[in-house]
């Protein structure tokens, strides 16, 4: 079955991409039309037997092994599922639920890789391991919905979702608060920095949605948002920008002084304060490496 769903997946993304970005009804009625064939066409296809029956669980691990090393996430995630599910008891089947979650995850299958490590978690809260799997937690979540197509455009994070980048800090903080002494705890510590300053600059990138749309109290409760929960992110830079504009814009000239001190007194070296722009810099982000 997971074959079949892969195959589904691979050849209706094209089309889901067409219905999406089509405005021409006509096209994406025919493109509806295309995609209800494909699946009828596959839900017709016999299903691959399964080569593993004949193994023993060595085998069976090793080959799985191999599949991991191999980067056939697909084939890992199977095998590993198929181990666990054949001995759950037994020796290999803690690791096999932790490489389930990994293989499930470099295979962008996010949603599969989360309750599986969300299930280690709570059957093995003790495991030697245990500080990986929240760390595996953090990065299942961290990168969830990025996809192919925003690793290589540049795509900013605090322009997703925020619920996924809030579950990938509570977990990163876990092994930071919780384990501080594993190899995982360092790298973990960065992610939550950026993590803030991604969620920081997602309030400010609603602000100034509002004020380009001329709704300054909005514009304004939204950088407020910005500045109270995040404090020290250099987004909070922009958002008294946009405070300060919003008030000039709303005829509120005390306000808009008072705003325009803060801001000149926190970053003294603000353009928004000298009137310079900011040296050319690399805009490409550490974590779309991983």
């Amino acid at each position: 079955m997971r074959a079949v769903n892969q195959a589904l997946k691979t050849v209706l993304n094209p089309v889901r991409q067409l219905i999406r970005l089509s405005s021409n009804s006509s096209v994406r009625v025919a493109a509806l039309a295309a995609g209800a064939v494909i699946v009828a066409g596959c839900h017709g296809l016999p299903e691959k037997t399964d080569e593993t029956a004949t193994w023993n669980n060595g085998k069976l691990y090793s080959e799985a092994q191999d599949a991991l090393t191999g980067g056939d996430f697909g084939k890992c995630a199977k095998y590993f599922e198929n181990l666990e599910g054949r001995d759950p008891f037994g020796h290999f089947a803690q690791q096999a639920q932790i490489n389930v979650a990994y293989c499930n995850w470099k295979d962008g299958e996010t949603d599969s890789a989360d309750a599986a490590i969300d299930r280690f978690i709570k059957l093995h809260p003790d495991h030697p391991d245990i500080a990986y799997a929240y760390y595996l937690k953090g990065m299942i979540h961290f990168n969830d919905d990025l996809g192919l197509f925003g690793r290589f455009s540049g795509q900013d994070m605090s322009e997703r979702d925020p619920k996924s980048l809030r579950e990938s800090y509570d977990a990163f903080k876990i092994v930071v608060d919780r384990y501080p002494q594993s190899k995982y705890a360092p790298d973990a510590a960065q992610r939550m920095r950026y993590i803030v300053n991604a969620l920081a600059s997602h309030e400010v990138h609603a602000a100034d949605y509002y004020y380009r749309r001329g709704a300054y109290v909005a514009a304004i409760n939204r950088a407020q948002l910005a500045i109270r929960e995040y404090k020290n992110a250099p987004a909070t830079e922009d958002a008294l920008h946009i405070m300060m504009l919003s008030y000039g814009k709303l005829d509120q000239p005390q306000l808009e002084g008072d705003t325009k001190r803060v801001l000149a007194a926190t970053f003294p070296d603000s353009p928004y304060v000298t009137g310079r722009s900011r040296p050319g810099k690399d805009n490409k982000s550490w974590w779309q490496i991983w």
